[in-house]
C-alpha cells in the first residue's frame, strides 16, 4: 500500500493538483483583503459611512451596540454584512477566473487557427501542394 501511495503521489498530475491548491488558497486570501481592506471601505464611503461588515441583526430580541458585543453576550445573530462581503469575494474570483479560463481559450483557439492545413495532396498524383493551387506543378492535372 506505500509503494501505491508514493507512485500515486510522484505523478505528475497531483503534484499539478497540489501547487494549484496552494496558489488557489493565497489567490483566495489576497481578494478577500482586497474585497475587506479596499472595496468594503469604499462601498461604506458611498453609503454614508456605513461598514457593512459590522452590520448584523440580533435574533435573540436585544440591541447590541457592536458585532463583538453581541457575540460576547453569546447572542445568535444575523451578520448579512459578512455575508455580502463573502458574496463580494465570490464574485470577483468568479470573474477572475472567467477572464483566466477566456484567455485560455482564446490561445487554443489561435493555436488550432494556425494548425489549419496550409497544403492538400493532388486528387491525381497524391502529391502535397499548396492548398490554393488550381494546378498541380508536378503532373499538370487542373483540380477544379
Amino acid at each position: 500500500m506505500f509503494k501505491e501511495f508514493k507512485e500515486f503521489i510522484q505523478r505528475g498530475n497531483v503534484v499539478d493538483m497540489a501547487v494549484g491548491i496552494i496558489i488557489g488558497g493565497a489567490f483566495g486570501k489576497i481578494i478577500a483583503s482586497l474585497v475587506a481592506d479596499i472595496l468594503m471601505p469604499v462601498i461604506g464611503l458611498v453609503m454614508g459611512g456605513v461598514d457593512l461588515a459590522t452590520r448584523f441583526v440580533s435574533l435573540d430580541g436585544n440591541t447590541y451596540p457592536t458585532l463583538e458585543a453581541a457575540q460576547e453576550a453569546n447572542a445568535a445573530t444575523l451578520n448579512y454584512g459578512l455575508f455580502i462581503q463573502s458574496i463580494l469575494d465570490f464574485l470577483i474570483i468568479a470573474f477572475v477566473i472567467f477572464l483566466l479560463v477566456r484567455k485560455i481559450n482564446a490561445m487554443k483557439k489561435q493555436k488550432a487557427d494556425e494548425a489549419i492545413a496550409t497544403t492538400k495532396a493532388c486528387s491525381f498524383c497524391k502529391t502535397e501542394i499548396p492548398i490554393e493551387a488550381v494546378k498541380c506543378p508536378h503532373c499538370t492535372a487542373d483540380l477544379n
